[in-house]
């Protein structure tokens, strides 16, 4: 640790206005647990505004900073480095302030592969995957890196789906294929692992995705990357079918650590964060 230790750390996330936020308040739990004298605090960062944000943060000797959508791509322009994942994802959502150089990482994916470990290890596993935004392109490239066997990515737009399959194929020994989503998508048999990176479901416990759901029980673990409602509707579903099921907050609390791990060089206590979420959340024992 620098001479950062004896002052207050700074670390936040640059991101669109939020009345309540959840990373926030889990992570300064994370941070007084560990005895970290730091805050993280949230920027409402207009685009026209980034590079000045970035200059900011910078010369207020900040350890670091997240980017939230609309920022994860147009941030890389303003970076020194960029961590291997992030570079093949194209994408930025944690940065790293070390000695006035800002290096790029891509937490969403790897928080969500630290969660799944606790499952099951994706090395040699098929994967189908729902949705091809920003989520599933990190959590795709990480599956692969880790050495799953297959992934197969279903959407509305084949091009999108077909567009991270190509980027897997570019640059992982992952296999991958595409394919279009039609309303009441089969789920196939022999499927390891199926993963909801899409926002259906966000805020709204019935919400499910246009599955056929008595397929669910085709795939061996049901994943969901959404953390509130932490038991969504699919993986209701999957858990009356059979299935083990994987909720979101595992993925927030994973983010959370390896990005404290990347900026304040700690590692936080998983238990006091997924706690903090749970009481946020009203997740019952």
């Amino acid at each position: 640790m620098t001479d950062r230790s004896f002052r207050s750390i700074l670390t936040g996330s640059f991101s669109t206005p939020c009345a309540e936020n959840p990373t926030v308040v889990m992570m300064e739990a994370g941070y007084a647990k560990a005895g970290i004298d730091a805050r993280y605090i949230n920027c409402d960062v207009k685009p026209a505004h980034l590079a000045d944000a970035i200059a900011g943060a910078k010369a207020m000797e900040w350890a670091g900073f997240n980017c939230s959508i609309p920022h994860k791509i147009a941030v890389i322009e303003h970076l020194d480095d960029l961590a291997e994942s992030a570079r093949i994802i194209g994408a930025v959502n944690c940065v790293q302030i070390r000695d006035g150089k800002l290096t790029g990482n891509n937490t969403d994916g790897k928080g969500f592969l630290a969660s799944l470990r606790k499952l099951t290890d994706p090395k040699d596993k098929t994967v189908f995957l729902l949705g091809a935004g920003g989520a599933a392109r990190a959590i795709a490239v990480e599956l692969a890196l880790a050495g799953a066997r297959h992934i197969t990515i279903a959407n509305r737009s084949i091009e999108k789906a077909q567009a991270i399959a190509d980027l897997l194929a570019k640059n992982t020994r992952c296999s991958a294929d595409a394919q279009a989503w039609p309303e009441g998508l089969h789920i196939p048999e022999g499927t390891d692992i199926l993963i909801n990176a899409t926002s259906i479901g966000l805020g709204n416990r019935d919400a499910l995705p246009p599955i056929e759901t008595d397929s669910l029980g085709n795939a061996t673990i049901v994943a969901d990357v959404i953390p509130n409602p932490p038991m969504t509707k699919l993986l209701r579903e999957a858990k009356a079918q059979g299935c083990k099921t994987l909720d979101g907050l595992g993925m927030l609390v994973n983010q959370g650590i390896i990005g404290a791990e990347l900026v304040v060089g700690a590692t936080l206590s998983a238990e006091i964060m997924e706690k903090t979420l749970a009481d946020i959340f009203g997740v019952q024992d």
